[in-house]
């Protein structure tokens, strides 16, 4: 690759000197939605621009053998952004750029980037006459480090859901993170504290569901930096500590058609819901036990999707209760019309969970499916046979049966494509069989002197 400068790229070289950067971190995710980084000198800025920096993509889970090595990273101009915690002692700072990755052998955009699998997803909705808005909710835990700075599941405060100080001791860490949010050009809508003692929600405003996916990455590095410039540790693991609520991400979606309409609301409908966003919230939820290994990938999500603590399990639609997989949360315009998947939670990979959600939503839209009528009564009280009456079934209990799913689901399998779906599935498979013969804590104390 060999190009002349965009405008944008040029905008951003002129920053960089403003700015005083000296180093550039392009970033990227490996298909479990870790992030990855490749460091580069500011005076590299220009090449990686114009000529894309490459690396050895075998070292990345999931990408490629040994032997198809050579990848490229071509940064997008757009998602330049000093990091805040970054500024060195003779004045200089870090800044960091989003990439794309290229396949060095044909030229073309990698298939295996998770990034590239939700601009297909988006592709998908524009060649439909829609454009993708997403708004999540990542929740995350903050404890206490040891004295050798490892964390605990010790948490620093005893607050509760609103709770204010002095029972929220993290309120100050809130604020810190909240600054380098907003230095990074988040929008910051509300913070508090959630219902678990540690447990913590920063809202920001939505977007399209490319920046979205950004921001949830980047939002996940601020919230560890910064918690930890407070000795703390944040943990967005779905379920850290047992018998009380866990985290997730709820993701509010919408579709705005190509003349800036709210394709999702209907004045006249007794929810204010339009058809499409009808037929997308049933495609949601006729693909959901597959999605959940997407948007649950971890053996730990399954101990947050229990009922009593707050987590969905059930596969139905509420525009009241929290107990639903889905929920229409009150909207004061048109524009704010929207469903809310209570499901994801935050150790997904962004990327991959917004284009399963996305292609779930759009196969209902083509499929003209009907949705069910909302439950509004609370799920959590009915019984297995008022259950079977509404026709509601359940996520699935643990990632092996999610998986299972996902195998049998072509749908969310086209919407991963073939390379980051058997590379996923590998992952996945290998993480639940080394749970299955781990021995746990809780075994031990319970059967090792009874037995």
């Amino acid at each position: 690759m060999t190009s002349e400068l965009s405008a944008e790229a040029e905008e951003v070289l002129e920053e960089i000197e403003e700015k005083n950067v000296d180093f550039l971190r392009l970033q990227f995710t490996d298909i479990l939605g870790t992030i990855k980084n490749v460091s580069i000198t500011a005076d590299q800025a220009e090449k990686a621009f114009t000529e894309g920096i490459y690396f050895d993509g075998s070292s990345i889970n999931g990408f490629v053998r040994i032997q198809e090595s050579d990848m490229r990273l071509d940064p997008d101009p757009s998602t330049f952004s000093v990091l805040p915690w970054r500024e060195n002692v003779e004045g200089g700072s870090s800044a960091r750029l989003i990439c794309d990755v290229i396949d060095t052998s044909t030229g073309k955009p990698f298939s295996g980037d998770p990034r590239g699998v939700l601009k297909r997803a988006i592709d998908r909705a524009e060649e439909m006459g829609y454009t993708v808005n997403a708004a999540p909710e990542p929740e995350f835990f903050l404890f206490e480090e040891d004295e050798e700075g490892r964390a605990t599941t010790k948490t620093n405060d005893a607050g509760g859901y609103f709770d204010l100080a002095p029972k929220d001791l993290a309120s100050d860490v809130r604020r810190d993170i909240i600054y380098g949010l907003e230095d990074m050009g988040f929008d910051i809508e509300a913070s508090h504290h959630e219902v678990a003692q540690g447990q913590h929600e920063i809202n920001f405003t939505y977007d399209d569901a490319l920046s979205t996916a950004d921001n949830v990455a980047t939002f996940r590095s601020v919230v560890r930096a910064i918690a930890a410039e407070h000795d703390l540790h944040a943990t967005f693991m779905p379920k850290p500590i047992p018998k009380i609520n866990g985290s997730g991400m709820h993701t509010h979606l919408s579709l705005f058609t190509e003349d800036g309409e709210n394709a999702f609301h209907d004045e006249d409908d007794e929810f204010n819901l339009s058809e499409t966003a009808k037929s997308f919230t049933a495609g949601i939820l006729e693909h959901a036990p597959a999605i959940a290994a997407v948007a649950n990938p971890t053996v730990n999500s399954y101990k947050r999707l229990v009922p009593g603590y707050e987590a969905p399990v059930y596969v139905a639609w509420s525009d009241r209760n929290r107990s639903a997989l889905i929920r229409k949360p009150a909207a004061r315009t048109p524009a704010a019309s929207r469903i809310e998947a209570r499901f994801p939670d935050p150790s997904c990979n962004p990327y991959l969970a917004f284009a399963a959600l996305i292609h779930a939503g759009l196969d209902g839209v083509e499929k003209d499916l009907d949705c069910d009528d909302p439950v509004r009564e609370n799920i959590y009280e009915f019984d297995e046979a008022k259950r079977e009456e509404y026709g509601i079934t359940t996520l699935p209990e643990n990632l092996g049966e999610a998986v299972d799913e996902l195998e049998n689901d072509e749908v969310i399998k086209d919407a991963l494509g073939e390379h980051v779906f058997e590379n996923f599935v590998e992952a996945k498979r290998e993480e639940h069989k080394e749970y299955l013969v781990d021995v746990s804590d809780w075994e031990i104390d319970r059967y090792l002197e009874k037995f």
